[in-house]
């Protein structure tokens, strides 16, 4: 993303609240409304990035053919919801069922580069994709950040195999260039998704119990993941807040009715989300009850992170002096940063208010750089017929 017109003047340091969702939708469609997951109604329109980490979204065969031009049914609820409020995509990832959304409000767009994914399979030893992890890292405002989502093994007895399968997610997750090499190279890391943890020991009546007498407490300590954090070092200098919601899993579709089936699974705290990092402000950590498609609940959770600039200026800067009423208005000015790579296939992208993605774009015109403008500060496009 190269730039957008200037905005005021950055201070020394900026805050940043980012938005993290997690959701195990077991392959249902999305519901109509997501408003109240994002956080739209109660929200003050100060939150600057959401994150959403999806697991068991649908992947047939013929559904799959069906998104592969573009994204998925989820991708769009999420981007039909978020655009009217100024927020863009930024980039996605998808590993069969798995499926990583990065969005930003757009006047951040210039300072989030580097952008890059990765995805890693740990199902049946590493051929297939229903477990294992995808990712997203960038750098923002200078500093390094890593998004993980992962979907770790099922079931109680596993919970060592998910210890393994995470750490070979670690050392599989190798970035390109001058980027932070590997996850947790990076400034900042959240960690999130179906991490499948299961409370141990109690059995299911105590468990009950406690969730129906609002004794959380007590089942925080038989929490396999809690327990891991004190012996495990791959989760050193890893925070999670407070397990103050209900477990999220397992209920009965449709309902806030833990398992009746003849399974009847015990319920647990499968859906997480940690963080690593310098010191940051989370404002919460709660799940959503009141979503019954899946048979797991979502979690999300709001995290305000300072940085200070390293850096504050965007790469390329436009300047667009007066409205257009005609083609022949169509003229945009812009400067490149002396340390701005150019490329022959540079261009400039013209968006309706509200635009989705960087390929919503309305038309567009290519920022070629003759020999003779190299030492120029400041060039000019000039849009036509056939580009708008």
């Amino acid at each position: 993303y190269g730039g957008v017109s200037p905005q005021p003047p950055p201070a020394a340091s900026t805050w940043m609240m980012v938005h993290i969702i997690t959701w195990n939708v077991g392959s249902a469609m999305p519901p109509d409304d997501v408003t109240s997951l994002l956080g739209l109604n109660v929200g003050d329109g100060n939150t600057d990035m959401y994150i959403i980490g999806l697991q068991e979204v649908n992947s047939m065969i013929n559904k799959r053919l069906k998104d592969v031009l573009f994204t998925d049914q989820w991708s769009e609820v999420c981007m039909d919801a978020l655009s009217p409020f100024g927020y863009v995509l930024v980039t996605s990832q998808r590993m069969q069922g798995m499926l990583l959304l990065v969005f930003a409000k757009y006047f951040h767009l210039p300072f989030l580069r580097g952008i890059q994914t990765q995805t890693t399979r740990t199902g049946l030893g590493g051929i297939w994709g229903n477990k294992g992890g995808v990712s997203a890292r960038m750098n923002m405002f200078g500093h390094s950040i890593c998004f993980l989502n992962c979907h770790l093994p099922a079931h109680m007895e596993n919970s060592d195999q998910r210890m393994e399968d995470f750490e070979s997610i670690l050392q599989q997750q190798q970035f390109e260039g001058q980027a932070a090499t590997g996850v947790m190279d990076h400034d900042v890391v959240f960690w999130f998704g179906d991490l499948n943890f299961r409370i141990e020991d109690l059995d299911m009546q105590v468990v009950k119990s406690a969730i129906d007498n609002n004794k959380l407490s007590t089942l925080w300590e038989k929490d396999q993941l809690n327990m891991a954090k004190g012996s495990e070092t791959v989760l050193e200098g890893f925070h999670e807040g407070p397990l103050k919601f209900p477990p999220t899993y397992k209920f009965d579709v449709g309902t806030d009715t833990y398992d009746t089936s003849g399974k009847k699974r015990k319920p647990a705290w499968t859906d997480r989300i940690l963080w690593r990092s310098r010191p940051m402000a989370q404002h919460f950590y709660r799940s959503h009850m009141e979503y019954t498609i899946s048979d797991h609940k979502p979690v999300s959770s709001i995290f305000t992170l300072q940085f200070p600039y390293r850096v504050d200026m965007p790469l390329v800067t436009l300047f667009v002096e007066d409205e257009w009423t005609e083609i022949s208005d169509a003229v945009a000015k812009y400067k490149a940063a002396p340390n701005f790579p150019r490329s022959s296939w540079d261009w400039i992208g013209l968006y309706k208010v509200g635009f989705k993605h960087h390929k919503d774009y309305v038309g567009y015109v290519w920022a070629k750089q003759e020999e003779s403008d190299f030492l120029r500060q400041e060039h000019q496009v000039r849009a036509n017929h056939t580009s708008i």
